[in-house]
């Protein structure tokens, strides 16, 4: 136990205390971690290898602090002590007295009223301010020298929560791999002008609950909601100055708590909406749907040196915190100033403490992790599938049972991943989107990266032993071009950000189909209904796992702007009224997941691995528009953009499927493959429109007859598999 003795550098009672302690203390216990209410009171246990002291401050709703309490008991590291006849509800932040010495890394203001990490709910959003910044603004020493003004009134707090909410029989789905669906959104903006939702639910976890919303997340066929950040984040400082906020959340200030904006009033008021979320959750499990939270553990909203001291920064800078050689700067593989050291065992027990907590208490089904090899990261901050993170979440019981999800990339040394994670995980897979996205635009030489992608992507993930379900195929997603703008415009239109549109990606690989955003020339608007549809229905065929973006199945656009991360409104929000007109599209989009379903041969949960001397139990076969089988000049052949292809089942009571691609600029009339068989190919999608048929109800064509295909465009058939090659269901 470290003696607690004032070291050099440190800051100690920086601001007399506002009323002496009413509330009886005992040493209480060093864990768990955070605040914990029981009938009698509320245990408090933090974490501070450097504190010499740590003080829980109560606070009056209207922002006075009616009491500081100091922790009397120290256990391994651990500050702890037990309040009686404390309350839930009760408004609460930390002060931590240690060594403000940034040039080692510590840097500990008492001055500073700081929120406790492992706090369940939050009294408020968090805005940035002026008074959250540990050392004084515009002096030449920067951070080198402590602020000494109080923040306590303006200051974040957490609240002291002891749910009772009622699970019943809540179940997870537990939606098979092969099965899943990812259907991308944004809490607030999918329900913000629904008007089937009633006004005061709109954009909240209630809103999402309601059965309007579910109605439409059902009707589509999506299975699993993957909501970006709803853990409690900030509004940084350079945002609120210009009037905007951080709408899509990715700058996390609270590991465990739901995000309190998207809580209705009264649930806001209650416990910062932790029921509420559990009310969501439970509904949308109620109508099958699984839960995936988007969250982010790379980082947190403290940013750089300069940044301000919300929490861990203020707590134990160093122990959460990747440090340079230069102790009083963070290392950066983010692009937000700071990284959370993953290996270090604080940090890491916050993260897996974390991911326990909404798996166990909140009951969601998974986590896509942002900018996730940042987490993979060992000591030296080389990445490694053998990193503490990961071998902490694979022997886990509870974690390692949910959906894992990795964005495979940071800005470190080796950042880009795809495919280096560990069995288990499935990956956003960027090359998927490049590669269809390039296809589709027309690109040269872009045919061979299309089949590997269409195929799962098995040079990357087969070898390593991972699924075909590893590759999280998309298209678009929140960060860039939506579906239709995506067919729309070929340059970024970020003005409204107020970055001069220096902001968001610069190559998208899109294509406007001949003219930049709205227009009303019937041939170009045509071409952009095709190209939407070519792009839907190449992601739902693909091998793999598919996500869908939110609103994609509605026309959703946001003019253009590619970086919509500032932009809580109408931009970004869904227009439901917009979707009215493209009802087509979403009955195309349900349809084809609906196909996706009745096709095993599309479903892959195993690579076609096969006993020597046997065929494999799918095949998938290439062959030129002529129908004979592609030489390798033609995947050479970077003008090459017809192609077909046939994904062939064994299984007698599954379909096969051949796909006719035509990504070029003119008509082109395909020979069907001939395999001596007799089958007749039942057409099923057509790009031309926006039909998805049933086997039987179009038209069917005889393999080594002719099909032509418009300009950019594509066609589905299916056929019982070859009589020669079937086996036994």
């Amino acid at each position: 136990m470290r003696p607690v003795t004032p070291a050099a550098g440190t800051l100690t009672a920086t601001v007399k205390r506002s009323r002496a302690t009413r509330h009886r203390v005992e040493r209480g216990e060093p864990a768990p971690l955070g605040a914990s209410a029981s009938r009698h009171g509320v245990n408090f246990a933090i974490y501070s290898r450097i504190a010499d002291k740590v003080e829980v401050c109560l606070f009056a709703e209207d922002g006075r602090e009616t009491e500081r309490i100091e922790l009397p008991g120290l256990t391994d590291d651990v500050w702890h002590g037990f309040v009686h006849s404390l309350k839930p509800g009760q408004r609460y932040g930390l002060r931590v007295h240690g060594p403000y010495e940034p040039e080692q890394g510590h840097r500990c203001n008492p001055a500073l009223l700081l929120m406790d990490p492992y706090c369940k709910a939050l009294a408020g959003r968090v805005q940035g301010a002026a008074d959250q910044f540990g050392y004084v603004l515009g002096q030449p020493e920067e951070d080198l020298l402590p602020s000494t003004e109080d923040n306590g009134s303006t200051a974040p707090k957490g609240r002291v929560i002891r749910s009772r909410f009622d699970w019943g029989d809540d179940r997870p789905p537990r939606i098979a791999d092969e099965d899943t669906v990812f259907y991308e959104v944004h809490l607030k903006g999918f329900t913000q002008t629904l008007q089937e939702v009633p006004v005061p639910l709109r954009g909240t976890y209630a809103g999402l609950a309601h059965p309007a919303a579910i109605a439409h997340l059902k009707q589509l066929g999506v299975t699993s909601i993957e909501l970006l950040p709803v853990q409690a984040f900030i509004d940084d400082q350079r945002l609120v100055e210009l009037g905007l906020s951080n709408y899509w959340g990715y700058n996390t200030i609270a590991f465990f708590a739901p995000e309190p904006r998207y809580a209705t009033d009264t649930a806001r008021a209650l416990d910062g909406g932790v029921d509420e979320f559990k009310a969501m959750v439970k509904a949308l499990h109620a109508a099958g749907l699984e839960v995936i939270l988007d969250v982010v553990y790379n980082h947190t909203g403290e940013g750089n040196h300069l940044g301000p001291t919300l929490s861990l920064k203020g707590i134990d800078h160093s122990a959460y915190y990747r440090q340079a050689e230069d102790g009083r700067f963070c290392v950066d593989f983010t692009g937000t100033g700071n990284t959370v050291d993953s290996s270090s065992p604080p940090a890491l027990r916050l993260v897996l403490d974390s991911l326990r907590y909404w798996v166990e208490e909140m009951h969601v089904d998974g986590f896509r992790f942002d900018l996730a090899s940042a987490l993979g990261r060992d000591a030296a901050g080389d990445y490694t599938w053998r990193a503490p993170f990961f071998t902490a979440i694979g022997q886990d019981p509870v974690l390692s049972r949910v959906k894992l999800i990795a964005e495979p990339w940071d800005l470190g040394p080796y950042g880009y991943q795809l495919g280096g994670f560990p069995t288990g995980w499935m990956e956003w897979n960027g090359r998927y989107r490049d590669a269809v996205r390039d296809y589709w635009a027309n690109a040269d030489g872009s045919l061979p990266g299309f089949a590997a992608s269409l195929c799962g992507s098995a040079d990357l993930f087969e070898a390593r032993r991972r699924r075909p379900t590893a590759s999280v195929n998309l298209v678009t997603v929140h960060d860039g071009f939506t579906l239709a703008d995506l067919v729309s415009y070929n340059e970024k239109h970020n003005e409204a950000n107020g970055e001069d549109s220096r902001d968001g990606e610069s190559h998208n690989r899109s294509w406007n189909c001949g003219a930049e955003g709205e227009t009303d020339d019937a041939e170009v608007l045509a071409l952009r209904g095709r190209q939407q549809r070519n792009l839907l229905t190449t992601l739902f065929l693909s091998h793999g796992t598919p996500l869908l973006l939110g609103g994609d199945e509605l026309g959703r656009t946001q003019q253009g702007n590619n970086n919509g991360y500032c932009q809580d409104g109408p931009l970004s929000w869904f227009d439901w009224d917009r979707a009215q007109q493209y009802s087509g599209l979403q009955a195309f989009t349900s349809a084809l997941i609906a196909l996706r379903r009745q096709l095993p041969v599309v479903r892959l949960r195993e690579w076609p691995h096969h006993a020597a001397g046997t065929p494999p139990c799918v095949t998938v076969e290439w062959h030129s528009v002529w129908g004979l089988g592609m030489t390798p000049a033609e995947w050479d052949d970077p003008s090459v953009r017809c192609i077909a292809a046939v994904m062939e089942s064994r299984m007698a009571s599954q379909d096969s499927v051949l796909m006719l691609f035509n990504a070029s600029g003119e008509e082109a009339t395909f020979t069907l493959p001939a395999d001596d068989s007799g089958r007749r190919w039942a057409l099923r999608v057509d790009t031309r429109d926006e039909q998805v048929m049933d086997a039987g109800d179009g038209p069917s064509v005889q393999e080594g007859e002719q099909y032509s295909l418009l300009p950019h465009s594509l066609a589905v058939f299916t056929a019982p598999a070859r009589p020669s090659d079937q086996a036994e269901a």
